[in-house]
């Protein structure tokens, strides 16, 4: 008979087993939620710390208003109320380049970095800037950037990035990639020439990769988090919907105009 291994979740007719362990008598009211995924992706489980750190990132990406996402997730609603699951999946279907894919984008990048530094447990902050400022010259030269650089409303700097520093310096758990990106923040103004802020995303990436967590995943995290805060922005748009105002302003306001393959 043909068997499909896992090391996941299994169950007989008595049993719900995760991981090996009984849902029931071992997992649920000892085991977080965000500590029970964290564990099923790293197969380990994490210590306090990294719970709190872990945690304090899905925090950081959860919601941050009435992003495409959010809007996409309300409208979907408004369209098809019969439908929450749409609209979850329509608001997690934004999650790219722009909106949230900056996380994975900024720890991959951090990683490739850091994967080939060798053994940086013991570098100062001078080394982290030297590091910085050859790949920034690298990045420059080739006309590309680098991930978690900028933010389009948080210009002066965005709040979650000191927050997150605290935490995992607080836990132990800062480590070279949080190291690097906190470089790229202090030496990018002489390089590129102006100053951006780290943004929230980013740190939130160089903080999963600390975590040892596989940076083909980093993406993922942040669709988790982000999947709270569109239940939040559904069960708003029942109390209080703005689905109909943004369809019909766009809709009311819609202008024909000819096009250049028009004749």
């Amino acid at each position: 008979m043909t068997e499909y291994m896992t090391s996941l979740g299994t169950s007989d007719a008595d049993n719900i087993k995760l991981m090996g362990l009984d849902v029931a008598d071992d997992l649920m009211g000892n085991v977080g939620f965000g500590e029970l995924a964290f564990w099923m992706v790293a197969q380990r489980r994490p210590s306090a710390g990294e719970v709190r750190l872990f945690e304090a990132v899905l925090v950081s990406l959860a919601d941050h208003g009435f992003t495409p996402t959010a809007i996409a997730a309300r409208l979907t609603y408004y369209s098809a109320p019969d439908s929450i699951q749409g609209a979850i999946a329509a608001g997690l279907l934004g999650g790219g380049s722009r909106f949230l894919g900056v996380t994975e984008d900024t720890g991959t990048f951090l990683h490739r970095i850091v994967d080939g530094l060798g053994d940086s447990s013991s570098w100062t902050d001078e080394q982290w800037d030297d590091t910085a400022r050859t790949v920034l010259k690298d990045v420059k030269g080739a006309g590309t950037f680098v991930p978690g650089l900028g933010h389009p409303v948080h210009k002066s700097g965005d709040p979650r990035v000191p927050a997150m520093i605290r935490i995992a310096t607080e836990e132990g758990v800062r480590g070279p990639h949080m190291r690097l990106f906190e470089a790229f923040g202090r030496v990018h103004p002489e390089i590129l020439g102006r100053t951006l802020p780290l943004n929230g995303a980013g740190i939130a990436g160089a903080a999963l990769a600390d975590l040892h967590l596989p940076v083909s995943m980093l993406r993922g995290f942040s669709l988790l988090a982000r999947t709270a805060g569109l239940i939040g922005q559904i069960a708003e748009e029942q109390r209080s919907p703005i689905g109909p105002d943004v369809y019909y302003s766009v809709d009311r306001n819609a202008r024909f105009v000819t096009t250049d393959t028009d004749h």
